[in-house]
């Protein structure tokens, strides 16, 4: 089947408990890496993060929480927007008086 859009709304309806979603891969037209999506944070402790060979930017779309960008501690709110250079890790977390904190990431090659 040719994928070339994909709806965010139609994949939460197929698997409503999942934390992240890809939305544009190989299949949508994305070469060399690139990659991106959504993912929702709901804990309010770090979970286990991540560490990639290419850089990973962020927008926040809802919630307000913290974000760990190697030993370096941030707040986060919906509007902010980083990035999570390769090789550094990475994780978020929504404060305890906050909705999940929804993210828009995409990963570029370097």
């Amino acid at each position: 089947m040719d994928k070339k859009v994909v709806n965010l709304y139609d994949l939460m309806a197929e698997e409503p408990d999942k934390k992240g979603f890809r939305l544009l891969t190989e299949e949508q037209g994305c070469v060399k890496g690139c990659c991106a999506g959504i993912s929702t944070y709901r804990d309010t402790e770090y979970g286990k993060g991540g560490v990639h060979d290419d850089q990973e930017g962020f927008f926040v779309l809802s919630g307000h929480g913290m974000v760990k960008l190697g030993e370096e501690e941030y707040p986060i709110k919906a509007g902010s927007a980083f990035m999570a250079p390769a090789g550094v890790f990475h994780t978020m977390k929504r404060d305890a008086d906050s909705e999940p904190v929804q993210v828009f990431w995409f990963h570029s090659a370097i």
